[in-house]
């Protein structure tokens, strides 16, 4: 994974468009709370001129977030993305779907990948 020069700073993660009309996101090592998610929603929709689109996120290990911060992310996620697709080493996207889906199924098409390639070829259905 090869970070473009020109990202989009956030406080949760980093931004840029993918030439394929993906967004791409950098996840950082930081806590999630409500507020956090909040400002990052308010970015990511001014990034996309509040069109939802599908999001390609490179995943690094954070703490968990507590039960109201990953009931609100559960909520907000179906009003910015068409569908999330996770570049992680293997078991992280795995543990962090059954952290915030424990009890229900993603609001979008979620899928888990080892790779770059395979993650956008996925996500281009969703376009």
């Amino acid at each position: 994974m090869n970070k473009p020069l020109h990202l989009i700073k956030g406080q949760i993660a980093d931004y840029h468009w993918g030439s394929d009309g993906i967004l791409v996101s950098y996840s950082k090592n930081v806590l999630r709370t409500v507020d956090l998610i909040q400002d990052n929603i308010a970015l990511v929709k001014s990034i996309t001129g509040d069109k939802k689109v599908p999001l390609l996120i490179f995943l690094t290990q954070s703490p968990v977030p507590d039960k109201a911060t990953r009931k609100y992310s559960q909520s907000v996620l179906p009003s910015v993305y068409t569908a999330i697709a996770m570049v992680s080493k293997p078991g992280l996207a795995q543990l962090v779907m059954k952290m915030v889906f424990a009890f229900q199924a993603p609001p979008i098409p979620m899928k888990s990948f080892s790779n770059e390639i395979t993650a956008r070829q996925w996500l281009q259905q969703y376009l």
